[in-house]
């Protein structure tokens, strides 16, 4: 497994105790998380394909 195979460790939480504006603001964090990591997932592939341009031509 690699780095950034690792898996990420989150703390959970009861979602019954939570109140109905706190699970909101928790859907917008998760949002924001998502998109994050999908904007680091495309940073990784360029840097990837780039990577196998320069050191796997065929």
């Amino acid at each position: 497994m690699t780095f950034d195979e690792e898996p990420i460790r989150v703390v959970k939480r009861s979602l019954d105790d939570m109140s109905i504006q706190e699970l909101k603001e928790r859907i917008e964090a998760l949002k924001s998380d998502i998109a994050a990591c999908e904007q680091m997932i495309a940073k990784k592939e360029a840097t990837r394909k780039a990577a196998e341009a320069a050191f796997f031509k065929s």
